[in-house]
Parts: C-alpha cells; structure tokens; sequence
C-alpha cells in the first residue's frame, strides 16, 4: 500500500525524483513502468502498471453507449501516459499533464494505496483546507454505507 504525504520538486526538465521508499517497490512489482493520467480533482493519478492495466480493462469493458462511461474512458485512457524510470530513479510528468494539473516546480505526492496522486503543492494546501473546514452536512455529502461501520 502506498500511503502518505511527500512534498517534492521536480526539475527543470519536469523530472521527479520518486522517493526511494516506493521507487524499490515499484521497480519490482512493475519494472520500473508507472502509468500518469488525469484525475477530475484537478490533480494526476500516478498507478504501478500492473494496477493500471487491471483498471484499464475495467474501463474498456464500461458501456460506449454511455455518455459518463465514454467521458471517463476519454479522461482516463486517454491522457494515460506510460512513463519509466530513468537510472537516478526519476520519472518525467509529460507536460501537457503538468498543464493539465497546474504543476510547475513544487508537487505533492500522496500514497493512496494502489494509486499516488500528484498535485501542485499551492492546489494541493487549498484543497485540503477547504476540505478540512467544509462542512460536510451543508455540502449533501453522506457517508457511503460500506462506511458506515467504520471506526477510525
């Protein structure tokens, strides 16, 4: 599971440094091969191959009849860009994905489990203060029920 919050930077080159506390895994569980795309949040979504490919199946297979169906298939699949790391364990973010997340020099790495996100680091302090002071009551925002259980 990847978890956690790493601030870093990329280059001028738009190359970022993947921290060596996941760069080890991803070597081993996907050679080295990540896969980048957007995320509607405004941030990316960086998966392990493997994660990606089960994922992108799963999208293949959504209805193309359907017009959310083929609006996720088109944000998803395709802005996906496979990206490998480079012998001092960088990856480059293509730029029109750093375009498309407002990224330019300072990024925030977030582990969520299979997955990262990547966000510019000023995107990302806003969003998670307003996240912090929302109140969820006023935004018709409920708990789904497979949650409802949860004790954290």
């Amino acid at each position: 599971m990847f978890r956690g919050v790493t601030n870093l930077s990329l280059d001028t080159k738009g190359r970022m440094a993947v921290p060596a506390r996941y760069r080890e895994r991803l070597q081993a569980e996907s050679d080295g091969r990540v896969v980048i795309t957007v995320d509607r949040d405004g941030c990316l979504l960086l998966y392990p191959m493997r994660e990606w490919e089960a994922i992108e199946r799963e999208l293949v297979r959504l209805p193309s009849l359907n017009k959310q169906a083929r609006r996720l298939q088109r944000l998803l699949i395709g802005h996906a860009t496979e990206c490998e790391f480079d012998g001092q364990g960088r990856i480059l973010v293509p730029g029109p994905l750093r375009e498309f997340a407002g990224i330019d020099r300072r990024v925030v790495l977030i582990g969520q489990g299979n997955k990262f996100e990547l966000w510019d680091e000023q995107t990302w302090n806003e969003r998670r203060a307003a996240w912090l002071a929302a109140d969820d009551d006023e935004e018709g925002l409920e708990l789904p029920e497979a949650l409802e259980s949860l004790s954290i």
